[in-house]
């Protein structure tokens, strides 16, 4: 991995090039790049340069490559579900790295989750709720290990995200469901009242199963509320060992 304080490579230089012209809309999806030869040449470096270039753009499920007659690289059709994995591991890493504060993580996981109630009460399907009941049964479980439970708390609000039906919804709050509750998770499972956090998850289901927002979002800012409290005085409390 490159040092962020060291300029850029010839390699990194040339992929943001090209995914610059992705972004602008002069490449399109199912273009095919000039070949190895004519990119070095645009961009005076030598062909290994150029597929370092390309191994990046890969790694991004930017462009695809064919082999044969007419083969070569392609600018590639970019899924949300591709798009959506990336989220969550850059926002995992950003949280990381940058120390965000829990009551930091808290709100702004929360104002994400709840910016989608609405359409999530207008939309959510029984498959969806199946799930959602599925989960809350799997964390009723007596004998559930913290790990189990933390996983499922993940998989229940990411099926109150998906309820909202909504694939660019969905892909923006993935790294808060998916990258967020799981380090919010790692600080409280052992403090938290899996009773409490269950009786809330029932209240979500019913307001959906109900189309009633106002419910939806009242146990969502009670879980909030109880999450951040929870997180300081859990913190606090390792503070002064």
């Amino acid at each position: 991995m490159e040092n962020p304080k060291t300029p850029p490579s010839l390699s990194a230089k040339i992929a943001d090039a090209i995914r610059t012209a992705i972004v602008d809309g002069r490449l399109l999806v199912g273009d095919r790049l000039p070949s190895e030869s004519e990119l070095a040449d645009n961009h005076g470096v030598s062909r290994a340069t150029v597929r370092e270039a390309l191994k990046r753009l890969a790694a991004q499920s930017l462009i695809r490559t064919e082999r044969g007659a007419f083969g070569g690289a392609f600018i590639n059709h970019l899924s949300y579900a591709e798009a959506r994995a990336q989220q969550v591991t850059t926002s995992t890493l950003l949280l990381g790295m940058n120390a965000i504060s829990f009551q930091v993580a808290c709100e702004a996981r929360y104002a994400l989750e709840r910016s989608c109630t609405s359409l999530a009460a207008e939309r959510r399907t029984d498959a969806l709720l199946a799930t959602m009941r599925s989960e809350i049964d799997s964390q009723s479980t007596r004998d559930l290990s913290d790990e189990a439970f933390c996983a499922s708390d993940v998989a229940f609000h990411r099926a109150l995200v998906d309820c909202a039906g909504n694939e660019v919804l969905s892909y923006h709050l993935a790294g808060s469901v998916e990258a967020m509750q799981p380090l919010m998770n790692m600080i409280t499972f052992t403090a938290r009242s899996r009773a409490e956090i269950i009786d809330l998850h029932r209240a979500i289901v019913s307001g959906l199963e109900r189309r009633d927002v106002a419910s939806v979002d009242r146990a969502l800012a009670t879980l909030e509320a109880y999450t951040i409290t929870l997180g300081q005085t859990v913190l606090k409390a390792r503070a002064t060992r």
